[in-house]
């Protein structure tokens, strides 16, 4: 059997490459980024979910202001595509100052976060995505900076290196994570407010599309934008790129109004399913019930049987599988539960009909 080659410097796509393919992903895509600016709300008040967060937010801004003073250092964690880029743009309009962005991989020596530091104007806003992704080094700059406004820089080699203090004026860094477990601790206990977001509910998923919709200048009938909330994942960012999906159908088929069946006629395309699934969700819950019979098997062979890589499975596909209750893992490996045969449609195994042994009547 002949054996596709890739070019040299070619590397297969990883998780995060595989994931930022996908319609449904949470993860920003390159084609997100240019509507999502004009989508974003700009203050507090047109932030829609997310309650909890807001409320806290709310008062410590208002207490910093009445203060003068910048705001304590804040954490925001959960999965991607719920608005922790937007609510670090939120605090920085909030509190009259500028914002600068970047992002842990993107810093990669203790200079380039010292250059960020010391550009800063007082009470600027810091936000630093993926910042579980700095490397130590990098993240040890941080801990002054944090603490004391000010970061050590090493002048010099050998005897003759003696350490400079500079001193910073007094900012916020607002950081951003999904992977809470991977910061360190003395990074997180830095932070004067760690906050979780959680995904959305469909009465605030319904009024983001409605809200997208009329920014896009697209009239969407409620069952439509209903439809449309439902299928999203609980996330804003999935549900946006499936509004501007959505658009295309209408305007092709010359339709002014998105209506239930428009939306569900585009979803149907799309292969997106009534919770949000799409063909790969649906061929790995399929694969495990058709070929091991529910299971449990390991992620391995699951893997080979779905021709997915074992850590796309775990990292991309899994975590929303089991978070409907579709999939649960243990020991002996993966199990489909009661759920996703129903949702599949197919008959679970203690409710089908008893079959006769191949033995019986032998002696």
């Amino acid at each position: 059997m002949s054996e596709t080659r890739r070019p040299p410097g070619q590397f297969a796509p990883g998780p995060r490459d595989r994931e930022s393919s996908r319609l449904v992903t949470g993860a920003q895509r390159e084609d997100d980024s240019n509507v999502e600016k004009s989508l974003r709300p700009r203050r507090l008040d047109e932030y829609i979910g997310q309650d909890r967060v807001k409320n806290n937010l709310n008062i410590f801004i208002q207490a910093a202001r009445a203060r003068e003073e910048p705001l304590d250092h804040i954490l925001l964690y959960g999965p991607p595509g719920l608005g922790k880029t937007t609510l670090a743009t939120i605090i920085a309009a909030e509190m009259g100052v500028s914002l600068r962005v970047t992002s842990g991989p993107a810093i990669e020596r203790q200079g380039d976060l010292v250059s960020i530091l010391t550009n800063l104007k007082p009470g600027d806003v810091l936000f630093i995505d993926e910042i579980h992704r700095l490397s130590r080094v990098v993240e040890e700059v941080l801990y002054p900076a944090m603490e004391d406004y000010a970061v050590d820089i090493v002048i010099g080699k050998g005897p003759a290196a003696r350490t400079m203090r500079i001193n910073l004026p007094k900012f916020t860094l607002v950081g951003a994570t999904t992977r809470l477990a991977l910061m360190t601790g003395p990074l997180r206990d830095r932070f004067g407010a760690v906050m979780r977001l959680d995904f959305y509910d469909p009465g605030a998923m319904e009024q983001i599309v409605r809200r997208s919709a009329s920014i896009l200048t697209m009239q969407i009938e409620d069952s439509g934008a209903r439809m449309l909330a439902g299928r999203a994942r609980g996330t804003p960012r999935i549900a946006n790129r499936l509004l501007r999906r959505v658009r295309d159908v209408a305007q092709v088929a010359g339709e002014a109004v998105v209506t239930e069946t428009t939306a569900n006629r585009a979803l149907e395309l799309l292969e997106i399913d009534v919770l949000g699934l799409d063909e790969t969700d649906r061929r790995i819950l399929v694969s495990l019930i058709d070929k091991f019979d529910g299971g449990p098997v390991g992620i391995d062979t699951l893997a080979a049987a779905t021709s997915e890589e074992a850590d796309t499975i775990m990292d991309v596909y899994e975590p929303y599988l089991i978070q409907l209750g579709f999939l649960q893992r243990t020991p002996r490996g993966r199990v489909a539960t009661r759920r996703a045969y129903e949702h599949l449609g197919i008959v679970f195994p203690d409710e089908r009909p008893n079959q006769p042994s191949l033995f019986q009547g032998t002696t």
